[in-house]
């Protein structure tokens, strides 16, 4: 269990709305979608109410900032079998990477059952990012709250802005600070947009994933923690 695992859940009851297209940029076509990940007929552009005002208002202080910047969503609502479809991917990524096969498990839960000092291998790396797709209501991902979005920055040309790694990679250039100090005006311009990015998350009361930059939670057990609030009042939202 992780620390912010242990937040009470007050639930507001706050519903799951769908994000106006018109109000920021979106990665497209939504890689966990074509991935084939079961959301049934749920939609990953979707956040509780509470969330999509305060990512508004971060929109608005980015425009502020910097006319014609958008934010640009990767990701949003996820489902807990969506989530534990991502983080079976990401077992058998890192299992693949290490030299390892995962064939003939069906899931992470079959393997730390059958090959438990594997599965402790690779979870080290997976969970250090992803967050586990628990069914236990004290316990939910964050995404699985409606109170989480995966997101980077779009300038007024429509282009991202480097932000020196991918969404998603599993490697130290995901934490927030990896950059900081960098020498060189391309690595300088990388840290300087991660900083932008969560000024105007955390001006709309936001808080950071502390292992990745993209990674923002509003109102959820994370954020909580974060925040040392002492409950969180999203928990999974279906």
């Amino acid at each position: 269990m992780r620390p912010y695992q242990s937040i009470p859940i007050a639930e507001c009851g706050d519903p799951l709305v769908g994000i106006p297209a018109h109000l920021f940029a979106f990665t497209e076509p939504h890689l966990y979608t074509s991935l084939g990940a079961p959301y049934g007929d749920a939609s990953p552009w979707m956040l509780r109410q509470g969330v999509l005002e305060a990512l508004v208002g971060a929109q608005a202080r980015l425009a502020a900032l910097k006319p014609g910047w958008r934010l640009k969503l990767f990701d949003a609502y996820r489902p807990v079998p969506v989530q534990a479809f991502m983080v079976w991917r990401e077992f058998r990524q890192q299992a693949a990477l290490n030299g390892k096969s995962l064939a003939g498990f069906r899931g992470a839960d079959e393997l730390a059952a059958r090959a438990p000092e594997l599965h402790a291998a690779l979870a080290a790396t997976v969970f250090t990012f992803w967050g586990v797709p628990s069914d236990d209501p004290r316990t939910p991902p964050p995404h699985s709250t409606g109170a989480a979005v995966d997101l980077t920055l779009q300038d007024e040309e429509g282009r991202e802005v480097n932000m020196g790694c991918p969404i998603d990679e599993t490697t130290e250039r995901a934490y927030p600070d990896f950059f900081a100090g960098a020498a060189g005006p391309e690595l300088c311009a990388v840290h300087a947009h991660r900083r932008l990015l969560n000024e105007v998350m955390a001006s709309a009361g936001f808080s950071r994933h502390v292992n990745e930059w993209w990674h923002f939670s509003f109102g959820d057990q994370m954020a909580a923690h974060a925040a040392g609030k002492p409950f969180a009042i999203y928990g999974r939202a279906r």
